[in-house]
């Protein structure tokens, strides 16, 4: 996948309307400074795309990144979604409770949406926040891709033990693909590079929403 272009192009907040527009969605979540900005920047090529900020929680909105790549010589266009990062402690309950809301709701009724990564840090078992939104996106009609971000942390030899440690902390089925990646030196970017093309050249999925 080739990126011609990538730049912002909507911000929702709390009160926002769903964004008018048939382009398919893939949407990148995970909690307060687990590095989805730095993956995001990383995936784009761009160096100030999404806001890497020294303080987490700094994504309060939902964020379309439109972007145009280049897959297998024919132009694909389509958003990548920046979900708020949730967890982070020095926020309100009332705002933790709106920024799920929010993202739940997102969840729920996008209508272009293809399919949902999930970032968990390698290093750690997932907590109650990851958990839950492993939940949601389940319970939303969709499987997660799960990115094991900051993986050169970890030695290679101890990574399929993370993996096996993340995909049992998420309770998640055996085969759910789990993909390490590091911002720092970039491994794995072509491994979820080539997952999002899949998507895109597939057939869009129908979710099975209760």
């Amino acid at each position: 996948m080739k990126i011609r272009d990538a730049k912002l192009n909507i911000v929702c907040g709390y009160t926002s309307s769903r964004p008018e527009t048939d382009l398919p969605e893939i949407a990148f979540a995970g909690r307060s400074n687990v590095g989805k900005s730095s993956l995001i920047n990383a995936l784009m090529q761009r160096k100030r795309l999404a806001r890497v900020g020294e303080t987490p929680g700094k994504t309060r909105t939902i964020n379309y990144y439109l972007v145009d790549a280049l897959i297998e010589e024919e132009s694909e266009v389509f958003h990548l979604v920046d979900l708020p990062g949730y967890g982070y402690a020095n926020v309100s309950l009332d705002e933790k409770a709106r920024w799920g809301k929010m993202v739940e709701r997102y969840l729920k009724t996008s209508d272009n949406l293809r399919a949902v990564f999930l970032l968990v840090d390698i290093r750690h078992e997932p907590n109650a926040n990851d958990r839950q939104m492993y939940d949601w996106i389940t319970a939303s009609g969709y499987q997660p891709i799960i990115i094991a971000t900051k993986s050169d942390k970890v030695k290679r030899s101890q990574f399929q033990k993370q993996m096996k440690l993340i995909r049992e902390g998420l309770r998640a089925p055996k085969d759910t693909a789990v993909l390490p990646f590091s911002a720092q030196n970039g491994a794995g970017r072509e491994e979820i590079c080539g997952k999002i093309e899949e998507i895109l050249t597939k057939e869009p999925p129908t979710a099975d929403i209760p």
